[in-house]
């Protein structure tokens, strides 16, 4: 028989794991991704935070994004950014897919806190319309 696993409990595990990985950072990724965390968390009450693929992860009825960390970026990935709008031109890695899209954010990267918002909105509106 299947364990069923607690929401809230999965969540607050996700939520320790994404603190953990931040902490881990020494250099300027740790803000960087505590920073990206905020907005994309702040942009709507249903976003939920999980651990999946050893990343942070945000959904909201349906995958929204990843938060990956490489040498040189903090990278999102968004599940279905090719169907997003992109009035800010965010989206500047993974553009020859047909489905995902990402913004890497280097070190020093201005962060546009209104059009990130934005972006995550669109994908919880899409993710809601099934």
């Amino acid at each position: 028989m299947p364990r069923k696993t607690d929401p809230q409990a999965a969540s607050a595990d996700a939520s320790r794991l994404i603190d953990e990985r931040i902490e881990s950072l020494a250099d300027w990724r740790g803000p960087m991704l505590a920073k990206l965390r905020g907005i994309i968390t702040g942009a709507d009450s249903g976003v939920v935070e999980e651990w999946k693929w050893s990343n942070p992860v945000w959904s909201c009825d349906g995958l929204i994004c990843t938060g990956e960390t490489y040498k040189k970026a903090v990278k999102l990935t968004f599940a279905k950014g090719a169907a997003l709008p992109d009035p800010a031109k965010l989206f500047n890695s993974s553009l020859e897919g047909n489905v995902r899209r990402a913004i890497d954010f280097p070190e020093g990267a201005e962060v546009d806190e209104k059009a990130l918002t934005a972006l995550v909105q669109a994908a919880v509106k899409l993710n809601k319309a099934g």
